[in-house]
Protein backbone atom coordinates (compact mmCIF):
# COMPACT_ATOMS: atom_id res chain seq x y z
CA UNK A 1 0.00 0.00 0.00
CA UNK A 2 2.96 2.30 0.85
CA UNK A 3 4.03 1.87 -2.82
CA UNK A 4 0.96 2.58 -4.57
CA UNK A 5 1.39 6.19 -2.60
CA UNK A 6 4.36 6.91 -3.23
CA UNK A 7 3.41 5.90 -6.91
CA UNK A 8 0.67 8.47 -6.94
CA UNK A 9 2.53 11.36 -4.80
CA UNK A 10 5.31 11.04 -7.94
CA UNK A 11 2.49 11.14 -10.41
CA UNK A 12 1.18 14.24 -8.71
CA UNK A 13 3.83 16.27 -8.64
CA UNK A 14 4.93 15.55 -11.81
CA UNK A 15 1.62 16.75 -13.00
CA UNK A 16 1.63 19.81 -11.12
CA UNK A 17 5.06 20.59 -13.05
CA UNK A 18 3.53 19.89 -16.35
CA UNK A 19 0.04 21.88 -16.11
CA UNK A 20 0.77 24.81 -13.89
CA UNK A 21 -2.35 26.55 -13.11
CA UNK A 22 -2.10 29.90 -13.35
CA UNK A 23 1.19 30.33 -15.21
CA UNK A 24 2.16 30.02 -18.74
CA UNK A 25 4.62 26.57 -19.35
CA UNK A 26 6.73 26.16 -22.42
CA UNK A 27 8.41 23.10 -23.66
CA UNK A 28 11.17 21.43 -22.11
CA UNK A 29 14.03 22.27 -23.87
CA UNK A 30 13.09 26.10 -23.99
CA UNK A 31 14.92 27.44 -20.49
CA UNK A 32 17.76 25.81 -21.22
CA UNK A 33 19.32 28.55 -23.16
CA UNK A 34 23.00 29.00 -22.52
CA UNK A 35 23.57 32.98 -22.52
CA UNK A 36 26.28 34.43 -25.01
CA UNK A 37 26.62 31.28 -26.72
CA UNK A 38 24.21 30.27 -29.63
CA UNK A 39 21.36 32.89 -28.68
CA UNK A 40 23.46 36.27 -29.67
CA UNK A 41 23.98 34.54 -33.29
CA UNK A 42 20.83 33.65 -33.78
CA UNK A 43 19.62 37.99 -33.35
CA UNK A 44 21.92 38.91 -35.68
CA UNK A 45 20.44 39.13 -39.25
CA UNK A 46 21.52 36.75 -41.62
CA UNK A 47 23.71 37.30 -44.95
CA UNK A 48 22.19 35.87 -47.87
CA UNK A 49 23.17 33.21 -50.06
CA UNK A 50 23.18 35.13 -53.45
CA UNK A 51 26.34 36.33 -54.92
CA UNK A 52 26.66 39.93 -56.14
CA UNK A 53 26.59 39.14 -59.55
CA UNK A 54 23.41 37.44 -59.38
CA UNK A 55 21.95 40.28 -57.19
CA UNK A 56 22.99 42.92 -60.09
CA UNK A 57 21.89 40.98 -63.09
CA UNK A 58 17.88 39.91 -61.83
CA UNK A 59 15.74 40.82 -59.70
CA UNK A 60 15.23 38.43 -57.06
CA UNK A 61 11.87 37.32 -55.64
CA UNK A 62 9.90 39.04 -58.11
CA UNK A 63 8.91 35.20 -59.96
CA UNK A 64 5.17 34.51 -59.00
CA UNK A 65 5.22 31.75 -60.52
CA UNK A 66 6.08 28.02 -59.77
CA UNK A 67 8.23 27.01 -62.91
CA UNK A 68 9.49 30.58 -64.12
CA UNK A 69 12.65 32.47 -63.05
CA UNK A 70 13.89 35.65 -62.02
CA UNK A 71 13.66 38.39 -64.90
CA UNK A 72 16.63 39.93 -65.52
CA UNK A 73 17.62 43.68 -65.29
CA UNK A 74 17.54 45.57 -68.63
CA UNK A 75 19.26 48.35 -69.83
CA UNK A 76 17.46 51.62 -68.62
CA UNK A 77 16.64 52.21 -72.44
CA UNK A 78 14.34 49.19 -72.65
CA UNK A 79 11.91 50.24 -70.09
CA UNK A 80 9.15 52.92 -71.17
CA UNK A 81 9.34 56.81 -70.30
CA UNK A 82 6.20 56.83 -68.52
CA UNK A 83 8.29 54.56 -65.85
CA UNK A 84 10.80 56.93 -65.07
CA UNK A 85 7.96 59.92 -64.48
CA UNK A 86 5.81 57.77 -61.91
CA UNK A 87 7.82 58.97 -58.52
CA UNK A 88 7.77 62.64 -59.18
CA UNK A 89 5.55 65.15 -56.96
CA UNK A 90 2.54 65.79 -58.49
CA UNK A 91 1.00 69.38 -57.12
CA UNK A 92 -1.99 69.25 -54.13
CA UNK A 93 -5.30 70.51 -54.12
CA UNK A 94 -4.61 73.94 -52.55
CA UNK A 95 -1.37 74.35 -54.72
CA UNK A 96 -3.68 73.65 -58.18
CA UNK A 97 -6.76 75.75 -56.46
CA UNK A 98 -3.85 78.90 -56.38
CA UNK A 99 -2.93 78.51 -59.75
CA UNK A 100 -5.07 79.32 -62.81
CA UNK A 101 -7.24 76.60 -64.01
CA UNK A 102 -6.71 77.65 -67.88
CA UNK A 103 -3.78 77.36 -67.92
CA UNK A 104 -3.08 74.18 -66.17
CA UNK A 105 -1.72 71.46 -68.33
CA UNK A 106 -4.03 68.20 -68.89
CA UNK A 107 -2.70 66.31 -66.86
CA UNK A 108 -2.72 68.91 -63.95
CA UNK A 109 -6.39 69.92 -64.39
CA UNK A 110 -7.48 66.07 -64.46
CA UNK A 111 -6.06 65.85 -61.09
CA UNK A 112 -7.76 69.56 -60.53
CA UNK A 113 -11.41 68.21 -61.23
CA UNK A 114 -10.53 64.39 -59.00
CA UNK A 115 -9.51 66.13 -56.13
CA UNK A 116 -11.64 69.06 -56.00
CA UNK A 117 -14.66 65.96 -56.55
CA UNK A 118 -13.00 63.85 -53.50
CA UNK A 119 -12.93 67.12 -51.26
CA UNK A 120 -16.58 68.64 -51.62
CA UNK A 121 -17.73 64.94 -51.31
CA UNK A 122 -15.90 64.69 -47.81
CA UNK A 123 -17.48 68.17 -47.21
CA UNK A 124 -20.80 67.11 -47.85
CA UNK A 125 -20.71 64.00 -45.76
CA UNK A 126 -19.87 66.03 -43.13
CA UNK A 127 -22.68 68.19 -43.32
CA UNK A 128 -24.83 65.50 -43.77
CA UNK A 129 -23.60 63.79 -40.84
CA UNK A 130 -24.00 66.40 -38.44
CA UNK A 131 -27.89 66.96 -39.30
Amino acid sequence: MALNQGRSRRSVIIAKEAFAVGQRTFAAGAGKVKKGSKGAASDAPKASMLSKEVKSTTVVGANILKDGADPKIMPDSEYPDWLWHLLDKRPALSELRRKNIETLPYEDLKRFVKLDNRARIKENNSVKAKN
